[in-house]
This record gives C-alpha cells, structure tokens and sequence, in this order.
C-alpha cells in the first residue's frame, strides 16, 4: 500500500521542498493543502500550474488529492459552494490529481437538510469531475464525523466521481470503531488519513505510533492499493514538533503496519 502525507504538516513550504523530503523519507505521494497564501491554491496561474506539475515529476511524488476547505453542506446559497467546488475540480485536473477533498460543515441545523444541501451541490458538479478525472472526497469531519454519517450524506448520490475521506481521528473520537466506519464507507472510501495524538482532550500532533488512536486497526481495512496518508495537524499546534525530522520514522511505522495488515495469517 502506498504512503502520502499531507502538506498541512508543512506549513508554506515551497512545494518542490515538500515534494523532495517526501522522495528522501520514503512517501510515494503528497495530499496537497490548498487555500490561498499556500503554495497550492485555485488562483494559480496557468504558469504556475505547469510548475507545480514539474516540481512532483521531478521528484517522482504522486499528489493523491487536494485537500480543500469547501464545505458541501454548509449553510448558505448554493452558487458560492459550485464555483468553489468546480475551481478545485478544474485545478485537481491540471495538477493531475484524482481527487479533491472537502468537509460537510453542515451546521447546527437539522441533519436532513445540511445532507440535502450537500447532495444539491454534489449532484450539480458530479458529471463535470467524472469528465474531468476528479473524485469529490467527503470527509468525516465536523458535522458528519463518522462513517456512518457521510455514507448516509452519499447514499441518495450513487456517483462513481462522489467518495469519501477517512479521518480516522474524528471516527474514533465521535465512537465509531475502525470496522465500523469501513462497513459504512464500503467502496466510497477514497483514501485513510491516520494521524496520533494523546487523548481526546489534547489533540496535538504526536509521532505515529505513540498515541491512542488505532492507526493498525485501520490500516488493516484499507483495500488493496489504498492510500495511506498522514495528516500532522502542525498549524493548528505551533507548539508541537516540527514534521521533517519524523518523516522517515513515520513512513517506517506505516510500512510495517502494512506489511502486518498483507501479511498472510500463520
């Protein structure tokens, strides 16, 4: 199974820097965080585009997603939503990405309606990403924080250009075990985010492995082929531990779970 982290960890960071400490330490791709001021970001020029495309191929890094902040579900008119939604797409495409993550960020209303809001504005770019090479990636995340929460969100969609993210962190935290969010997601499921933190009341970043969160339990549902990609949540946690100096012991950590998880039984 292939490794990515996510450029979150790496807070502007030139990409072609990021893309070459992830060949130097073992990581086969890069999910990229994209929002303005970032290295990645939908205004991109054309020019910058074709640079950004260089930088990975020169390093022989794969970019497995954008990582976006669009909320699908979010309050408000649909317009704003579309065009976010098909910026990214359009920008994913270019960068040879197969993937755009966003978040629900259904609000405090009725469930019902943020999924219907979502579904509206899923259904409305579905076939564009399906032309364009782009799966749309719902994670589980705030409002819909587990598995069971964005399959229900998708269920009335049945796309082949709609998925879902899994962040393990907000699963286990909202109750919901590994095997059942892998139940929920089923085919839908994009790629695994797996990251380590203490305990629920201190979510800063921790090395893989040395926190509470049952990274090798997930890892061991992740189908065949499936990316794993770890997401070092450094800005929101200035205090914590800088990234590059964990990137090699963290790729060893992930690749000898996955040798456990494709290993025969004995």
């Amino acid at each position: 199974m292939p490794l990515a982290f996510s450029t979150l960890g790496l807070p502007d960071l030139p990409l072609a820097d990021a893309a070459r400490l992830a060949a130097e330490h073992g990581w086969q791709g890069l999910e990229l965080r994209c929002a303005d001021g970032q290295p990645v970001h939908p205004a991109m020029t054309a020019a910058e585009r074709r640079d950004a495309v260089r930088a990975l191929d020169a390093a022989g890094v794969v970019p497995i997603a954008l990582a976006s902040y669009v909320g699908v579900a979010a309050p408000g008119p649909d317009g704003p939503v579309g065009a976010a939604l098909l910026a990214h797409l359009r920008l994913a495409a270019d960068l040879g990405a197969p993937a755009v993550r966003v978040f629900p960020r259904g609000g405090e209303g009725p469930a019902a309606g943020a999924d219907l809001r979502a579904v509206r504005r899923l259904a409305a770019v579905a076939d564009t990403a399906g032309r364009l090479g782009v799966r749309i990636l719902v994670e589980t995340h705030d409002s819909h924080p587990t598995g069971r929460a964005v399959a229900r969100l998708l269920d009335p969609l049945p796309h082949p250009a709609v998925g879902a993210l899994w962040d393990v962190m907000h699963t286990v935290l909202a109750g919901e075990p590994p095997a059942a969010t892998a139940a929920a997601l089923g085919p839908r499921l994009g790629h695994l985010q797996v990251k380590d933190l203490a305990g629920p009341d201190d979510r800063t970043p921790l090395p893989l492995g040395s926190g509470v969160l049952p990274v090798p339990a997930a890892l061991r549902l992740l189908p065949p082929g499936g990316w794993a990609c770890w997401e070092y949540e450094a800005p929101w946690h200035p205090s914590t531990a800088p990234l590059p100096p964990l990137l090699a012991a963290g790729a060893a950590y992930l690749t000898r779970q996955l040798g456990c998880a494709d290993a025969p039984p004995g």
